[in-house]
């Protein structure tokens, strides 16, 4: 049987004949829907590819475990710890690590880093060597061979690769009593830069270099580590791996994953994500105000005819129903042509680039099924309330001359 009100909205929409006023405003409604979804669906694709973009980061840039003491910052029994990561068949590489900050000045320029020290099977675990884009990753036959972050070896202007020019790190002594010279407040280390890093926002101001480095500046014992940073054989199995190693170690360590490491940036992430969302979605529901004059107009419009349906039985609810499809109909067009352009600019976007986030680095975009499904329950779901709400027609406005 033929759903009477929906073929009435069909008719009212692709006629030919009819007010332009009507038609005007319905192809405005219409437009209106295409580009809001467009612009969601782009802006949401965005998103999704800066998120894989910082996961790349930060698989590059932080390891799949991280081992640290649950009281002090020194781990406790590391040749335990260490016989027990060797017999893990899930672990592939490990490294023990020593992170503090520290002053570095270059011809009395000074400035605040985080000085990382690490063994020499680091790079098993972090590929950092990869993102050094001028010098070389410390050889680990001198203590004092760092590489440094680009940003911070931009402002301090330390020669790269140069063996006779040297920055001095400055430590900060423990509180040990009377201050008399300068040696009683800081433990200081020249050092040879022999490479410059990318740290891609996740590790500015950093400086990487042998464990012997800050082993030697804290005053801590040759095999001293503060954590061990841990590769995966199957990074997909972190959360399990994590529990086994835990009840193996026991309650002294505690373990995180990466992203345990990185919350506060995930949360960042997942915030602008939201207000992203919330924006664009207020952008979309602004945008059916077209569609309710649309409605609006169209009942104006066909009052006349919508009296004569009256006079003829036409039931009131249905009269009411052939202005909600007529309103779906809108949204729906507005829908699946907003999600085409929307698509089509993405997929340009991945082939071309054309747009750029920076001079070097185009906008990422990632285009998932659950942006589809995102865009098209925002716009649906505000454009059946409006539709609902404003074809809410009653009879005294029909038969009223």
């Amino acid at each position: 049987m033929k759903n009477t009100p929906l073929y009435i909205a069909k008719r009212y929409l692709i006629a030919r004949k009819g007010s332009t006023a009507v038609t005007f405003i319905t192809w405005l409604a219409a437009i209106a829907m295409t580009v809001a979804v467009a612009a969601m669906f782009i802006i949401v694709s965005v998103f999704s590819g800066l998120e894989e973009l910082n996961r790349e980061l930060i698989s590059d840039l932080h390891a799949d475990l991280t081992i640290k003491s649950k009281s002090g910052k020194t781990l406790k029994d590391i040749p335990a710890l260490e016989s027990v990561l060797k017999k893990e068949p899930s672990v592939a590489a490990y490294s023990k690590v020593i992170e503090e900050k520290v002053y570095i000045d270059y011809s009395g320029k000074g400035d605040i880093a985080v000085l990382r020290g690490v063994d020499s099977a680091y790079t098993s675990v972090n590929p950092i060597h990869k993102n050094v884009f001028y010098g070389t990753y410390p050889s680990f036959k001198y203590s004092n061979e760092v590489l440094m972050e680009h940003g911070l070896n931009n402002r301090l202007a330390v020669p790269v690769g140069d063996g006779l020019d040297f920055a001095t790190v400055f430590m900060p002594k423990a509180g040990t009593g009377l201050i008399q010279k300068e040696e009683d407040i800081f433990n200081k280390k020249e050092v040879y830069v022999s490479g410059v890093f990318s740290g891609n926002d996740q590790l500015n101001n950093y400086i990487i270099g042998p464990i012997e480095i800050t082993q030697q500046l804290l005053e801590l014992p040759k095999n001293a580590a503060y954590q061990i940073v841990i590769q995966l054989k199957d990074p997909a199995a972190t959360d399990k791996i994590k529990k086994e190693l835990q009840q193996k170690l026991g309650s002294p360590y505690t373990i995180t994953t990466k992203n345990e490491e990185n919350a506060a940036f995930w949360k960042m992430i997942n915030i602008e994500k939201l207000f992203i969302y919330l924006i664009f979605g207020l952008v979309i529901l602004i945008t059916t105000f077209n569609l309710a004059g649309a409605i609006i107009i169209l009942q104006l419009d066909k009052k006349n005819q919508s009296l004569s349906l009256i006079s003829l039985g036409f039931p009131l609810h249905h009269l009411r129903r052939t202005y909600f499809f007529t309103g779906l109909l809108i949204v729906f067009a507005g829908i699946v042509s907003g999600l085409i352009i929307g698509t089509l600019i993405c997929l340009l976007q991945l082939q071309t680039g054309i747009f750029m986030a920076n001079p070097t680095l185009p906008f990422p975009v990632k285009i998932e099924p659950i942006n589809y499904v995102l865009v098209t329950l925002t716009a649906g779901g505000f454009g059946f309330a409006v539709s609902w709400l404003f074809s809410k027609i009653n009879r005294r406005y029909i038969i009223r001359s």
